[in-house]
């Protein structure tokens, strides 16, 4: 009697089938529907192709619709685009062909027939892969696979020209097996797995574009060509995907900034912004915002940007985050490194803010009674980024965090949690964002504390994370288990934009490492020294980060109260240009950041152009307004406009123009006057 397997299926029931059986065996033992929709299997989690015989374990038949079903149909159209590709330019070197979010990519290696030299490919040859794609999926040829000796498959591969892929071979470790995976007479080397077929992948799919990549990412090896594309279950799925590309590319914040004159780069200052007063203006605006949210509840520090570096030989970043790090010293010790007599210590650019809070903390003796407290510090770090990462506001080298650290003892630290998360979500409601995500990261494999230290952290972290759900219909919860922080759990925020993209932005961290490196202690209610619970919060993250983020969700139309320039007062005639200068200053007066245009140009001319800079607000005036007394009111996008006496316009502009904290505690304040 052959071994039996044992798999239990979804709705718990347990059934038992014979040794060698495989996943699409299971299905059709299922019905014969359903082994026609499957794709794949997953035993334990792990997806495995249709034709792998089952293990004992959980399985889960996978169909094309299923979420986990859109890596293979991506994994599958990379194979299918680099066969396309070999069978358009025979001789083509195919390399490594990944899945990537929300698609995928291949590299190859071209040369021209004639003249034998690198011949990478355009934006011009995609329409021509994709129509022979769609040529391959509709063959609807079955993937299969082989296992060969490694000898075999160096040779093969050499002999067909393919010494990326003999590399490839190579650097299998031995105790692994060398899959061959077939579709049709195309086969490539690869781990799998594979749908069934070619055709299941489907017509959903889109080259996106072309560039340049280095063979294994060195700098040092040859250049190939990398393109990329896109794959999805469905052409809705596919169009809904393109629509958000196309708004992101209008959206670019670093095209907004230039159309704003917010900000520059230059390559004397790589990934350090040159802020333009107008995005000084709103920078400033902002943290205007962030320090009245704090006031009262946070004390605000500062400390030092260069700290010697045997601070951070303390703190631990010296050892593990030096690659993130800049060290300096004295010029004159730079340029004479033998000059004994020269301060040749090495101090760093601090990355981040919390050592030097630590050190404040510890400035003086604290009692129990004097927790929690509470730092907070808009303090500009330095972190170095590989120059290919650096991206407009988004990565830079240089930025300002919105950065805050709580003392407090243990009994504390589940309501500094709650009020923490009270505060996030409360600015992010202010900025629009109310599609929040809150994740709870705990315990990594690699980390400091006593199992005891985070088994308290993660169930106080985990009961704050139910309090929060509970609250609030609007808040998705989850946890990533072995995703926190090596010195503590943390949890993370994100917040949806208006065309659907998530931004990682703010964070509650706990920390066991940095009082005990650095001994920060209190005294408590029986004299004894106790180390604090530290607790580490950013909102806006990096603040240049979260204005990209802003710039990009309003596509520039920025709400009145943190744009750069608010109103721009533009004139007809050049009769009404002294009531324009009035109507100016009266708008100032009312405290807002105002531009006229007198020039002697057309009105509607002049309001194209304010249009393209983003100002919110054009007040129009003419000889009829000037006698009146009165204004016409263009708002950003619409075509209409609106007429209204001087003294109302002031007054709306003026309350549109206060910042929503502000406008909550004038409005507590007259409900309480009228009550």
């Amino acid at each position: 009697m052959s071994q039996s397997v044992s798999l239990t299926f979804p709705d718990g029931s347990v059934r038992a089938f014979d040794a060698g059986t495989t996943g699409r065996d299971v299905a059709e033992s299922i019905s014969k529907s359903l082994a026609k929709k499957a794709v794949a299997v997953a035993i334990n989690g792990t997806v495995q192709d249709l034709a792998d015989p089952v293990t004992d374990g959980s399985i889960a038949i996978i169909t094309r619709t299923d979420p986990q079903a859109l890596e293979l149909i991506r994994h599958d159209a990379a194979h299918v685009m680099a066969e396309a590709v070999q069978e358009l330019w025979p001789g083509t070197q195919v390399t490594i062909g990944p899945v990537i979010e929300n698609g995928f990519y291949y590299d190859f290696k071209r040369v021209h027939p004639d003249t034998r030299e690198d011949w990478p490919f355009t934006p011009d040859d995609l329409p021509k892969i994709e129509a022979k794609m769609k040529e391959i999926i509709a063959r609807n040829k079955p993937f299969t696979k082989e296992v060969w000796p490694r000898d075999r498959a160096r040779n093969v591969f050499a002999d067909k020209g393919e010494g990326y892929k003999v590399e490839l071979v190579d650097a299998i470790p031995e105790d692994q097996d060398v899959k061959i995976y077939f579709q049709g007479d195309w086969f490539d080397l690869c781990r799998g797995p594979h749908m069934a077929s070619t055709g299941q992948i489907g017509t959903a799919f889109k080259l996106m574009k072309v560039a340049g990549a280095y063979w294994r990412g060195d700098s040092n090896n040859a250049m190939l060509t990398r393109i990329y594309g896109t794959a999805w279950a469905s052409q809705e799925e596919l169009d809904q995907y393109l629509h958000v590309l196309a708004e992101a590319e209008k959206r670019d914040h670093r095209k907004l900034g230039r159309e704003m004159d917010l900000y520059h780069f230059q390559e004397e200052g790589p990934g350090v912004v040159f802020w333009h007063g107008k995005g000084w203006r709103m920078f400033q605006t902002l943290t205007a915002y962030m320090r009245r949210r704090l006031a009262g509840t946070y004390e605000e520090v500062n400390a030092p940007q260069v700290l010697d570096k045997s601070l951070w030989e303390t703190s631990g970043h010296w050892g593990w985050y030096n690659e993130n790090m800049f060290a300096v010293k004295s010029a004159h010790a730079f340029i004479h490194p033998d000059d004994e007599e020269a301060d040749q210590r090495v101090f760093a650019l601090k990355p981040m803010n919390c050592p030097g809070h630590v050190q404040i903390f510890k400035h003086g003796l604290k009692s129990y009674r004097e927790l929690p407290i509470r730092l907070a510090e808009f303090g500009l770090v330095h972190r170095y980024e590989a120059s290919g990462a650096l991206h407009g506001l988004m990565r830079v080298r240089g930025f300002t965090q919105d950065d805050a650290h709580v003392f407090c003892t243990d009994e504390q630290m589940a309501a500094e949690c709650l009020r923490i998360n009270d505060l996030i979500l409360s600015v992010y409601k202010d900025f629009g964002f109310e599609e929040i995500t809150i994740k709870l990261s705990t315990r990594p494999d690699k980390r400091v504390g006593s199992d005891a230290l985070w088994d308290r952290a993660e169930a106080v972290m985990t009961d704050v994370l139910n309090t929060i759900q509970s609250q609030s219909n609007n808040i998705r919860t989850g946890i990533l288990p072995g995703e926190g922080a090596f010195y503590g759990p943390k949890f993370e925020y994100t917040l949806k934009d208006a065309i659907g993209r998530e931004w990682q932005c703010g964070t509650t961290q706990v920390d066991f490492n940095l009082p005990e490196r650095f001994g920060a202690f209190y005294i408590d209610q029986n004299s004894e020294k106790q180390q604090p619970v530290m607790i580490h919060r950013a909102i806006c993250g990096s603040m240049e980060r979260f204005l990209g983020i802003l710039i990009e969700n309003f596509a520039g139309h920025m709400p009145l109260w943190i744009a750069p320039t608010q109103v721009v007062v533009a004139t007809i005639t050049s009769d009404a240009d002294d009531y324009g200068r009035e109507v100016a200053e009266a708008l100032r007066e009312a405290g807002m950041v105002v531009e006229t245009d007198f020039r002697n140009e057309k009105i509607n001319y002049k309001i194209r152009e304010h249009s393209v800079t983003k100002v919110p607000v054009i007040v129009v005036c003419g000889k009829k307004e000037a006698e009146e007394r009165s204004v016409n009111i263009r708002r950003l996008g619409s075509q209409a406009q609106t007429s209204m006496s001087l003294s109302e316009a002031i007054a709306s502009l003026a309350h549109e123009a206060t910042p929503p904290d502000i406008l909550r505690k004038l409005e507590a304040k007259q409900a309480r006057a009228a009550a």
